[in-house]
């Protein structure tokens, strides 16, 4: 039973390592820690036990480490700035035409064109915003 011991306080202190390091390596060594001291409880036997540990480790590092890796350094998929207003809602606050107009925007008065030419939306109009051109919106009308 001590071997079993002194694997799980290696895998508890690699854990604990991988706080400062960040880069899922002492975890995964950790957890092969881990399945070493369930095979030292086990088995007894210390080739065993180094044995599982290193295959435990090996395959941690090789199929759990890339996986993990890219889904933490990936992130979110956040629109921000002017790619976050395309598909937003927005009231038309002055006739909006092909060529100018204004439509309020996330609380703001933006100038804006209608996407359709020589279709030209009333004010008070709900649009959708199909993309920024400058520091312009251009819009369509809702359905």
């Amino acid at each position: 039973m001590t071997g079993a011991l002194i694997w799980l306080i290696a895998g508890i202190l690699l854990i604990i390592a991988e706080l400062l390091s960040g880069d899922l390596f002492l975890l995964m060594v950790g957890v092969g820690a881990l399945f070493g001291a369930g095979s030292a409880a086990l088995t007894g036997n210390p080739f065993i036990d180094v044995a599982v540990f290193a295959v435990a480790s090996v395959g941690m590092l090789v199929l759990v480490r890339p996986t993990l890796k890219r889904r933490f350094l990936a992130g979110p998929d956040i629109k921000t700035n002017t790619d976050a207003l395309i598909g937003a809602r927005a009231v038309v606050v002055s006739t909006v035409d092909g060529d100018a107009g204004q439509v309020k925007l996330a609380g703001d008065v933006w100038s804006a064109r209608s996407m359709t030419e020589g279709e030209p939306i009333a004010p008070g109009t709900s649009v959708t915003v199909v993309e920024i051109s400058g520091a312009t919106a251009v819009v369509s009308a809702d359905v």
